[in-house]
């Protein structure tokens, strides 16, 4: 592409420059024919008035290659046989790849559900279950059911009759110990005249005498001998005070470890009837029995959560078993599950997942995290499926770019193929706060079929610089933006116009809609041989079509439907082209259509934008004096020009030194350069036009301005195929017709982009007129006689070119060159 508006110059005009063509130049015979400048379509040859009598096409068209490779991809259950979908966007590779997926996962088995539940003996580890399909929301459902009845049945079977009784004589027994133990002290405190007083604070010893208590004061009075007696009494009563308290824990901790059996009796009782229903439900799946055991003796333990004996745990208000924090660890958290046994399951066939945004986490799943009290925290609830636990059993597809994009997502992916196993990791660091509790999951087994879309260049890269890569996509299927073009293609076509026309609910098309719709189908594809099948822009043409045919009253859309829509999609997206003419007409940018000058040339080139491309001049001059053999590229000197255009230069200047001047040096300088170009300049479709233009300026002959010149050239002077010869041509054309067609304007293009034509009407009619002309040519030759009006000539048997063509004049300009540098070297002339 050349990128190109600007500032001013001009070309200086040739002596002698001259109206018409020239001898050869105005032939009319050596222009294309009318007839091959667009090759239509004769709606009465397509065998139908509308698309309703049409079947409509089934799959996708002209992609068998493709659609072949899909299909054993598919069949092959092996390892690795992963599918890579190569074509451009819009080339239906999703609507034909789904529609083989959808036949083919039909007779797949159902995949298993997948639960994770808690790990009661490492609760960092949680513990996958794989289930019947439907099984999993039984699962989950039993086990709230189960808390519902226990939340009730527990607290009840406490404060049962039996249960208050035996705990009553748990509790008598202890107390009647410790009483027993007091009271005989106390007896024996008596006999001894000490009376045991209990307090607030505990116990206190106190002297009696005639069984009244001794005051402190009348104690203190008693002789000292009476007052030691009494105090060794009380040491000998404290000290068995003291071992009867010191049994007083011990005591309790086995009234608590009694009273700890007596719950657990009573618990297991009531949580074995609860899970009765689970267990029968599942009595054939062994990993769901043992977990039920391991949630038995939990619950067992853990009573507490329901009897309202673990504070910490106990909230107030009625909750959601299901949402209750107290039972969280008991529940299950359903990841996969084909559907619900009870309530309706997908009974036939695996699953496809299209993941739209293939993040790490989407792809292989995640840890959330919850936040409690200002920390965050994770659980086994929190795990989160991804496309591949989805997919498992089944086929993931995945958009190749968008999985390239987004960090780890590949080497993720990867690494599940490569292990056959499913990891979740837990959060990457990212700097940012992380979870104090870490979480290592079970890892799932693996068994999925990928599917990747993308580009054939994203394909190239990945397997050149990956080198994992085809060991894990061994299957590459083609779709191609093209198809050949013929009777069967035009009629499949318009089978396809039909099937978008029933799918979608507009109009019927009528015949020369279809007609129009193949002759665009054509153009966009640049070919007049080949059809693009791009479907969405055909879908987006028969919708805006229908619009139109709608608005104007017509019971089914018609070629004049159509033709709007084209019309007023391009004006929608030609702004930029419209610029482009408006620059040339306002002499902004400098194109001359008319007169004839020396050493410059309209070379033409294409404005890509993406979804729309047009055609323009570009004017390219040449100078010439003697040198050292030397042609400079000036939009390569200033790093403007591309390494293509490069190339086109240097092969050029090959051309030239192996077709002038056999016999003397090239004493050359010369120069070659896009005028008013402002941006980069690539591609080497230009050469032949710059060869012409440095040919003129060698030779002193004028070049007719109003023809445009596009082609490349290799170093035997042969015209070869280039990109965009219809934007070129009627890019060049629009400023002709703006500024009035003489006649005497017209294009040169490589003789191999004849069948490439699919030019506008406008054109097509002008050329009919004799007002605008097309000529394709083999050699530079050719063109350049065209582009002069005189002959090029051809070598003699005295090795000289024809006297008066257009090469003899190069030759002897060189061989002058030669003749100077000579004698400014100091050697004489020969």
């Amino acid at each position: 592409m050349f990128g190109l508006t600007g500032a001013r110059g001009k070309g200086a005009k040739g002596k002698g420059a001259r109206d018409g063509f020239g001898a050869k130049g105005a032939n009319s015979e050596e222009t294309i024919e009318v007839s091959a400048l667009c090759k239509t379509v004769n709606p009465a040859d397509l065998g139908f008035l509308t698309t309703a009598e049409l079947k409509p096409l089934e799959g996708l068209l002209g992609q068998e290659r493709g659609l072949a490779a899909v299909d054993v991809g598919l069949n092959l259950r092996s390892d690795n046989f992963n599918i890579f979908a190569v074509g451009p966007f819009g080339a239906g590779k999703l609507t034909a790849v789904m529609s083989l997926l959808e036949k083919a996962v039909a007779d797949w088995d159902v995949p298993r559900d997948l639960v994770y539940v808690n790990n009661f003996q490492h609760n960092h580890r949680p513990c996958a279950l794989e289930l019947k399909p439907g099984d999993a929301p039984v699962l989950a459902r039993l086990m709230i059911d189960v808390m519902d009845e226990l939340r009730v049945g527990l607290p009840a079977l406490f404060d049962s009759e039996e249960h208050v009784a035996r705990r009553r004589v748990i509790d008598l027994s202890f107390e009647s110990d410790q009483e027993d133990a007091i009271d005989n002290l106390m007896e024996q405190a008596q006999t001894k005249n000490i009376e045991i007083v209990r307090t607030p604070t505990g116990f206190t010893m106190v002297p009696i005498e005639d069984g009244e208590m001794i005051e402190p004061e009348d104690f203190a009075e008693k002789p000292l001998n009476e007052r030691r007696i009494v105090e060794a009494k009380i040491v000998t009563l404290e000290q068995k005070l003291s071992e009867i308290l010191a049994r007083l824990p011990g005591q309790q901790k086995q009234r608590a470890e009694e009273l700890q059996a007596l719950n657990e009796e009573m618990a297991k009782r009531a949580v074995s009837a609860a899970l009765h229903g689970v267990r029968a439900r599942f009595e054939k799946f062994k990993p769901v029995l043992s977990y039920l055991d391991d949630v038995e003796h939990d619950l067992v333990r853990h009573v507490g959560f329901f009897i309202g004996e673990d504070a910490g745990s106990v909230i107030t208000g009625q909750v959601e078993s299901a949402v209750d924090p107290r039972f969280r660890r008991y529940l299950v958290n359903v990841l996969v599950s084909s559907g619900d046994a009870e309530r309706g399951v997908s009974t036939k066939g695996a699953p496809i997942i299209k993941e739209v945004n293939p993040t790490l986490s989407n792809v292989l799943g995640s840890i959330e995290t919850l936040s409690e009290m200002g920390m965050l925290n994770t659980d086994f609830m929190q795990i989160k499926a991804g496309a591949l636990h989805q997919a498992n059993g089944g086929i993931l597809l995945l958009d190749a770019r968008k999985l390239l994009e987004n960090n780890y997502a590949w080497e993720g992916l990867k690494r599940a193929l490569i292990t056959k196993e499913i990891k979740i990791d837990s959060p990457i660091d990212d700097g940012s706060i992380t979870c104090p509790v870490s979480l290592t999951p079970d890892a799932i087994p693996l068994k999925v079929k990928i599917v990747l879309l993308g580009d054939r260049s994203l394909y190239y890269k990945l397997n050149e610089m990956d080198p994992e890569f085809s060991q894990i996509f061994k299957i590459q299927a083609e779709f191609d933006e093209e198809i050949l073009r013929s009777g069967e293609s035009e009629l499949a076509y318009a089978r396809l116009i039909a099937g978008i026309v029933r799918k979608r609910g507009l109009k019927e098309v009528d015949a020369v809609g279809v007609a129009r719709l193949i002759e665009q189908s054509a153009r966009d594809s640049g070919d007049g041989e080949k059809l693009s099948v791009n479907f969405f822009t055909l879908r987006d043409i028969l919708e805006e079509a229908n619009y139109w045919a709608g608005v104007e009253g017509h019971n089914r859309t018609t070629h004049e439907d159509v033709l709007k829509t084209l019309k007023l999609r391009e004006e929608r997206a030609s702004h930029m082209r419209h610029r482009s003419i408006e620059d040339v007409l306002r002499g902004i940018q400098i194109v001359e259509t008319q007169d004839e000058v020396i050493g410059q040339i309209n070379a033409l080139s294409v404005i890509d934008l993406g979804d729309y491309a047009f055609g323009r001049p570009n004017r390219i001059t040449a100078r010439v004096r003697m040198g050292s053999g030397r042609v400079v590229d000036i939009e390569r000197e200033v790093e403007l020009g591309g390494a293509l255009h490069s190339k086109g230069v240097m092969i050029l200047w090959g051309y030239l030194a192996g077709t002038f001047a056999q016999d003397v040096p090239l004493a050359l300088s010369a120069s070659l350069v896009f005028e008013q170009s402002y941006h980069g300049v690539d591609g080497d479709s230009a050469s032949l036009a710059e060869l012409i233009a440095l040919l003129s300026a060698l030779s002193m002959v004028p070049i007719n301005q109003g023809i445009g010149v596009t082609g490349s050239i290799n170093q035997l002077g042969q015209v070869q195929a280039v990109g965009g010869v219809n934007e070129k041509i009627e890019g060049f054309f629009d400023i002709c017709k703006a500024r009035g067609l003489t006649g005497r304007q017209g294009v040169i293009i490589p003789k191999a982009n004849c069948l490439n034509l699919m030019l506008k009407e406008d054109v097509v009619k002008a050329c009919g007129r004799g007002e605008f002309r097309i000529w394709a040519v083999r050699h530079v030759d050719e063109a350049l006689e065209i582009a002069t009006g005189l002959s090029a000539g051809k070598r003699g048997k005295a090795n000289q070119f024809t006297s008066g063509s257009v090469n003899r004049g190069v030759d002897d300009r060189l061989v002058d060159f030669a003749h100077m540098r000579r004698s400014f070297n100091g050697a004489p002339s020969s």
